[in-house]
């Protein structure tokens, strides 16, 4: 009988992981443990692939040239930003956005860098060749070759066929109104951010931090920008100037239109301007806003501060009289009359007359301090706070003697910005109340919120009556329109040149208000420089600011709702009464 291997007793066949029957231990415990570290080793090794590959990845982005996610992350940005529209008080467009396309090129899908550069030149014919040439050669993903071209030059690239040549819609400001309002409004660079004027404004109150953290993407989802300026006076103004410029010859003019009651600013123009659709001459030192940006002696206008401290520190009475005979002699110097009449004048004649004699005797009477204090008080001394980032800072004496205290008083020897004068004047005639100006929408009582008041009621009726008596029978009569009850003071200063005064070169101005009954608006203009309209004619404030003056109120008094007085205008109407 034969007996098979699995028939014998001593022999078996061992379930699957059964441990051999008789092996040691010690040898089991090790073979475990191999196992394990066999184990441990694996997960390892895969750990140090994958991080080797990651680093790997990292090593290869470090060493790449990186300006080309830079590059797109840019454009992405410039093609993201996006503007609220500007408005004027009556929902007319200031500013707005409108599409545009700019040329990109990926100079790494350029097969023949010079053909390309030949074929865009011959479109963009401003481009310089060279440097194009130099662009397109690298091996960069992305480069920009020109912002903002036209559709005509658009579709004539795109049918070129360029490999590597494409567009990206971008936005691009437009301002309907050309340099009308120009410096109000201000302009914005390449990128669609504002860098001068209220469009630097908007972006200084948030819009920069929407844009970065990635909203205000699209121009429709933002709120107009509405400002307190009304683009009919706007135009009007400016036309005015303009024609001033052109009739007397001058080398600069400006103007600003202020409410009176509230402090919101109509409407503002300064010349020579620029077009913030071209640019190109906004930065040359002659289109500044002189309105804000720069600080000018304004002569006899600042009469009208020394009239309103005299009278509202109760030391100068309007009956009271100064003697203007004679000179006032000051060392080697004189202090004289334009216009002397060698006589007694009484304080409404120093005004109408704009006596130099009578106004420095006035500041001596209420003393250097109290000058001080109230110029200090219209806020003549320090910088102007306004919406406008262009602003200027007074130059005011570093000493102030008996003779500074007589000069200041018909304003020389200081020196303020024209928006300044016209908002310390406000105060002179709407009560006693200083406003800071505004560019943005205002109401009375916020405004009066905000307001300090400066003078009493009786001194702010005082200046009033003064104002409106110069305008009929003083050096103001020439910017009387009849129904509208124009007042206002004129001003001729000898214009400063290296430290000097230099004669027969001014800075005219006149401030007038009206209507002087119920009075709604300030304006300040100023023309600089100018030459006389004829031969033989005087070039005095009174025959070349004051006409222009005249001329804005008659053509914006309707559109700013003034109604028309019916009073005899030929004789002193109800505001003159006596005191």
């Amino acid at each position: 009988m034969t007996m098979t291997l699995t028939d014998r007793p001593d022999v078996f066949t061992r379930p699957a992981g059964a441990e051999p029957r008789g092996e040691p231990a010690a040898v089991i415990a090790k073979r475990k443990q191999d196992q394990t570290r066999n184990r441990v080793l694996l997960a390892i090794l895969a750990f140090v692939l994958v991080y080797g590959i990651i680093s790997t990845r990292l090593i290869m982005l470090g060493l790449t040239d990186p300006s080309d996610d830079v590059a797109r992350g840019s454009a992405a940005s410039a093609v993201a930003t996006a503007r609220p529209d500007i408005v004027d008080r009556n929902g007319e467009i200031l500013a707005t956005d409108i599409r545009t396309a700019s040329l990109f090129a990926e100079p790494n899908k350029i097969v023949d860098p010079d053909e390309a550069t030949e074929l865009i030149t011959s479109v963009l014919q401003d481009l310089d060749a060279t440097a194009l040439r130099k662009k397109l050669s690298t091996k960069a993903g992305f480069v920009w070759v020109k912002r903002e071209i036209t559709p005509t030059q658009q579709a004539q690239i795109h049918d070129l066929g360029i490999p590597g040549v494409g567009f990206l819609t971008e936005n691009k400001r437009f301002y309907p109104g050309g340099p009308a309002a120009a410096h109000i409004v201000g302009l914005v660079n390449i990128d669609n951010q504002g860098i001068a004027g209220l469009e630097r404004t908007v972006d200084e109150r948030g819009l920069s931090d929407l844009h970065n953290a990635g909203f205000a993407m699209k121009t429709n989802s933002q709120q107009p920008v509405q400002l307190s300026i009304d683009l009919r006076v706007q135009h009007v103004l400016r036309d005015e100037l303009v024609g001033a410029m052109q009739k007397y010859q001058s080398a600069a003019a400006m103007g600003v239109m202020i409410n009176a009651k509230t402090g919101e600013v109509v409407a503002l123009a300064s010349l020579p301007d620029f077009d913030p659709n071209d640019p190109v001459d906004a930065n040359k030192p002659d289109r500044l806003n002189r309105l804000t940006a720069g600080s000018y002696e304004l002569g006899s206008v600042f009469k009208s501060f020394t009239f309103a401290m005299a009278l509202d520190s109760g030391k100068v009475k309007m009956t009271d009289s100064f003697d203007a005979r004679s000179p006032i002699r000051v060392g080697r110097q004189a202090i004289h009359d334009s216009h002397p009449q060698a006589r007694f004048l009484t304080v409404p004649e120093v005004f109408q007359y704009s006596s130099n004699i009578g106004t420095a005797k006035m500041a001596m009477v209420i003393g250097s301090e109290t000058q001080q204090e109230y110029i200090r008080r219209f806020g003549l001394m320090t910088k102007l706070k306004t919406e406008l980032p262009e602003v200027a800072t007074p130059q005011i004496p570093k000493r102030w003697s008996d003779v500074t205290t007589m000069t200041v008083a018909f304003g020389h020897g200081i020196a303020v910005t024209p928006m300044q004068a016209a908002m310390a004047d406000c105060a002179l005639v709407n009560g006693g109340y200083l406003f800071p100006p505004t560019f943005f929408p205002r109401t009375r009582e916020n405004a009066l919120a905000q307001a300090t008041r400066v003078v009493s009621q009786k001194t702010s009726d005082e200046m009033r009556w003064l104002f409106r008596f110069n305008g009929v029978k003083g050096s103001g009569r020439h910017a009387d329109v009849p129904g509208y009850v124009v007042g206002g003071k004129t001003g001729t200063a000898e214009k400063v040149a290296n430290g000097r005064y230099v004669e027969g070169h001014y800075l005219n101005s006149f401030l007038a208000v009206f209507p002087m009954d119920d009075p709604q608006y300030v304006l300040m203009i100023s023309v600089d420089d100018p030459r006389p309209e004829k031969p033989g004619m005087p070039a005095l404030a009174a025959w070349n600011a004051a006409y222009v003056a005249g001329n804005v109120v008659r053509r914006s008094a309707a559109f700013l709702g003034v109604q028309p007085r019916t009073a005899d205008e030929s004789n002193p109407d109800a505001m003159l009464v006596s005191y």
